[in-house]
């Protein structure tokens, strides 16, 4: 490359990831190169995304794990309550976090607190309606920008595309089930 500084935009190829590919091959003969045009671009894409989600939640004034939280008590559907503990088992995030999360939202007036009617130890935690309108709001506004951010694709791709991320997801999910 003759400008290092525009790698990997001034790639010849349509991916550059394609040229990662290429050279490895060139400079490592006999090594496996196949996962470089499809792993590289999905941490790239991943990048841009959490980029991309970043500053639109930020623009809509809500940090992520505070919409995480809602939105799993918000998808439990009426009476929007859960407890700590499935809480925890739904956002993959441990106790301590979810019971930090659910402090600073019980804080800011989106969630309650009080005992639980499935276990006398379990603690219920409910949406208030100023959480439950905070969570529709931004759940709208966030998947119609990031639907558009997906519009290019047409719904035959679409389709597609989501049949082979969840069939490379599970595979990796099965490789090493402490990640999930």
């Amino acid at each position: 490359m003759s400008n290092p500084e525009s790698y990997p935009l001034s790639s010849t190829s349509t991916w550059p990831s394609a040229d990662i590919a290429a050279a490895w091959r060139r400079e490592l003969p006999g090594s496996r190169t196949e996962s470089i045009e499809i792993i590289t671009p999905i941490w790239r894409i991943a990048k841009l995304l959490a980029d991309e989600r970043r500053r639109t939640l930020a623009r809509l004034g809500i940090d992520p794990s505070t919409l995480d939280l809602l939105s799993v008590i918000r998808r439990a559907g009426p009476p929007y309550e859960l407890t700590t503990r499935e809480i925890t088992r739904r956002t993959l995030v441990t106790a301590g976090a979810v019971s930090q999360r659910i402090a600073r939202a019980e804080q800011a007036g989106l969630v309650d607190r009080s005992p639980s009617s499935a276990s006398r130890r379990a603690v219920a935690v409910r949406l208030t309606d100023a959480g439950h309108d905070l969570v529709e709001s931004t759940v709208r506004q966030l998947l119609d920008h990031e639907a558009e951010l997906i519009e290019t694709l047409a719904e035959e791709d679409h389709a597609y595309l989501s049949r082979v991320l969840t069939k490379l997801e599970t595979s990796l999910s099965e490789r090493n089930p402490e990640s999930t």
